[in-house]
C-alpha cells in the first residue's frame, strides 16, 4: 500500500502490509517491517531498520546523518524495534563510528511531536518523549521513563528506569532509577511514587526504596557511602539492586 506519489528506493526493503503515505521519501537501505504505516512527506533514510506495527506520522525524519562534526559519511544505522509511535516532525539520527556505529530504539516507545533522538542514544521500551523532548549524542534511556516537554539531556547521561523528568529540566547527571528529577540543573527531587504504583510495585517495596532514597539523598553521606549503608542494612530485593547498581556503575554522577 504504497502512494503513487512516495518515493521509494527499488532496493529498500519493504514488508507486506507497510502503509507508505504521500510525497513520503524512502532511501536505499531502509528496512521497514510489516504493519508499520508512513505518514505524508516523512523521510526516511540512512542504515535504517524499522521493525513491525510502528507508526510514524507526517513529516518525521528518520535515519539522517549525526550532528557530529567528527561524521565523515562512514557506514553507521538506526535501529527501531516495533510498535513505537513517532509523531510529527520526531527527528533519529544514525550513530557515529567512536560511539559505537548503532543509535537503538527498543518496542512500544512514544515519541512527540518535535523530540529528538541523536546519534548513539539507546532508548529501552516504554519510553515517553514529550514535545521537544530533546537527548543529545550518547544518552541511555532506560525502561518506562518519561521525558516530559521541552526538557534537554546532556550527551552521555544515563536516566534510570521508571524515572520522570520535569518539563523544561535541563539534565546534566544521571537520574537514578525510581525517582523524579526537575530543574535547571536538574536535582533529583524525590521518587516517582505515583508512577511506581501504577506499575504495580509492592507496599513493601516502595517501603525500601524510600529508606534507599533518604540514605543516597537525605544523609549527607557520600555516594559510594550510602550504597554499602543500603547494602549492610535494608533487604536486598531486585529492585533495589537496580537501583544500587545504578549508583555504583555511574560515570557522570547522579544529580543530587
Amino acid at each position: 500500500m504504497i502512494h503513487p506519489t512516495a518515493v521509494v528506493h527499488p532496493d529498500a526493503k519493504i514488508a507486506e502490509g507497510v502503509e507508505i503515505g504521500p510525497y513520503a521519501v524512502i532511501g536505499e537501505n531502509v528496512s521497514i517491517g510489516s504493519g508499520t504505516r508512513i505518514g505524508p512527506h516523512a523521510v526516511i533514510e540512512g542504515w535504517t531498520e524499522i521493525g513491525s506495527d510502528n507508526r510514524i506520522f507526517q513529516f518525521a525524519s528518520i535515519g539522517a546523518d549525526p550532528q557530529d562534526l567528527k561524521f565523515r559519511g562512514e557506514k553507521t544505522s538506526l535501529r527501531i524495534g516495533d510498535r513505537n509511535t513517532i509523531r510529527e516532525f520526531v527527528t533519529m539520527h544514525l550513530g557515529t563510528e567512536d560511539g559505537g556505529g548503532e543509535t537503538v530504539i527498543g518496542d512500544d516507545n512514544l515519541f512527540l511531536a518535535y523530540s529528538h533522538v541523536a546519534h548513539d542514544c539507546r532508548v529501552g521500551n516504554q519510553v515517553i518523549l514529550s514535545n521537544g523532548a530533546t537527548l543529545a549524542g550518547h544518552v541511555v534511556v532506560d525502561d518506562h521513563a518519561i521525558l516530559s516537554g521541552l526538557c534537554a539531556i546532556h550527551q552521555f547521561t544515563h536516566i534510570g528506569c521508571h524515572v520522570m523528568v520535569a518539563g523544561g529540566s535541563m539534565v546534566t547527571q544521571d537520574i537514578p532509577p525510581y525517582t523524579m528529577a526537575q530543574g535547571d540543573r536538574a536535582k533529583t527531587v524525590g521518587l516517582n511514587l505515583v508512577g511506581l504504583k501504577r506499575r504495580g510495585f509492592s507496599d513493601a517495596t516502595l517501603r525500601g526504596l524510600k529508606q534507599a532514597f533518604k540514605t543516597v539523598f537525605r544523609s549527607g553521606l557520600r555516594a559510594e557511602e550510602a550504597v554499602k549503608k543500603i547494602d549492610a542494612e535494608l533487604e536486598q530485593t531486585d529492585e533495589l539492586k537496580v537501583f544500587t547498581d545504578f549508583i555504583r556503575n555511574s560515570q557522570r554522577g547522579i544529580a543530587r
